[in-house]
């Protein structure tokens, strides 16, 4: 009883420190039938996500009817989110302008970002893609065909979503896509409620995988949670489609278009040039491993000292909020430069030294300087035979850069 109780103890403490993604949902029907919210979340916390989530969704709300909602403002507000999620009416994206008038969903969706980003730049505006009418929408069949048959209205809904994506440089979770996919792939699964324009609740769940794979860029095959009136063979099938419409094509969807994938290339021996091939970055920050720093996009290095260096650069996209780091080791073999580690012509002693060293040599040289393991210059001498200080040098690896007119030498110490 006791173990269980430690483990208990144990299991809250990770819960407590995992990060909390935290989502809005704005939207109507649609979203609130079956709560898509919940959904989403019991998936998320099946594979140890947390999930937070708000929402609004009055029944036949438009994007245009949102922009002047006060809740919906209010919750926009309300806190710097990770997500605002936003599904229009589910007609008004298949229709043109010169039909749905003011309720156009185009420029409505602008405002809408305006003000998500406006409360918090970071946050993501997602694109809820919905499906078309399980056999067309008839009611607008004879003013613009192409919604005359569900395929062409689900084409009609996809353009218009990725327009809106586009145009707001936001992301689209694809329900609609996965929705054909899975009408091609199993057509025995009925995902529309009576209606034929609501989901059921294999609808639902179908969306909310799309979405867990859409937030997190994680597969939800496997999942352990599904609704009641899901079935498990169902539940896989739905897992699958939802999984592969999304990881399959995330450019397409724009998932991850905003955050910077750090990357780099170098060339050169002594003086290096960095070659940033990141994507997605347009600032970037520079540690050589040498103490030396840059915020170019391709920078270029000289190393005082032959040795292997851990080189970081720092991508950052256009408004800071996201950034990707990577580090590679570089190893120097620096121009002009000669390990004498071996060498009998230079010899330094005490190695170790304490206080201080003395450097015997056959060869008379102009300058000599002392670098850390890090490439930075610590001390400078100028007469190569004198008994040099170290006794304020911290405990360490040192290297001796031993020049003449003709060329310079490196030589190891170590301070005691």
């Amino acid at each position: 009883m006791k173990n269980l109780f430690i483990i208990g103890l144990i299991t809250l403490s990770l819960k407590s420190n995992a990060q909390v993604t935290k989502a809005l949902f704005l939207g109507n029907s649609y979203t609130a039938v079956n709560n898509l919210p919940q959904l989403v979340k019991d998936i998320a916390l099946s594979f140890g996500d947390t999930l937070y989530t708000e929402e609004n969704t009055p029944g036949g709300h438009t994007y245009n009817l949102h922009t002047t909602n006060s809740t919906s403002l209010a919750k926009i507000q309300a806190q710097p989110w990770d997500f605002v999620i936003l599904q229009e009416q589910s007609q008004i994206p298949s229709l043109p302008a010169s039909i749905t008038g003011a309720d156009y969903c185009v420029p409505h969706s602008i405002t809408l970002n305006n003000l998500i980003k406006a409360n918090n730049p970071c946050t993501e505006t997602v694109f809820y893609m919905t499906w078309g009418r399980k056999n067309g929408d008839a009611s607008y069949c004879g003013q613009h065909p192409p919604v005359c048959t569900y395929n062409g209205m689900q084409q009609e809904l996809r353009n218009t979503y990725m327009f809106m994506a586009d145009t707001t440089q936001a992301t689209i979770s694809p329900v609609g896509v996965a929705w054909k996919n899975l009408r091609d792939s199993f057509p025995l699964i009925e995902l529309y409620a009576g209606d034929e324009s609501h989901p059921n609740i294999n609808g639902s769940y179908l969306a909310a995988c799309v979405f867990y794979s859409t937030l997190y860029q994680k597969s939800s095959v496997g999942c352990t949670y599904a609704p009641s009136g899901v079935s498990t063979i169902d539940a896989f099938n739905m897992q699958t489609i939802a999984t592969n419409t999304v990881l399959d094509s995330l450019s397409l969807w724009r998932i991850n278009a905003n955050k910077p994938i750090a990357n780099f290339n170098y060339s050169g021996s002594g003086t290096i040039n960095f070659n940033s091939t990141s994507t997605n970055g347009l600032t970037y920050s520079w540690q050589f491993g040498d103490g030396n720093t840059s915020t170019l996009q391709n920078p270029s290095n000289t190393y005082a000292a032959n040795g292997n260096y851990t080189v970081q650069l720092i991508a950052y996209s256009k408004d800071s909020c996201f950034t990707d780091t990577i580090t590679q080791n570089v190893s120097i073999i620096a121009a002009g430069l000669t390990d004498l580690e071996n060498d009998s012509e230079i010899r330094i002693y005490p190695n170790p030294a304490t206080d201080f060293i003395e450097i015997k040599s056959k060869s008379n040289y102009s300058s000599i300087i002392i670098i850390d393991v890090n490439g930075k210059l610590v001390k400078e001498i100028n007469n190569s035979n004198s008994k040099i200080d170290v006794s304020n040098l911290t405990k360490g690896v040192y290297f001796l850069k031993i020049t003449n007119k003709n060329t310079s030498l490196i030589k190891k110490f170590i301070k005691y």
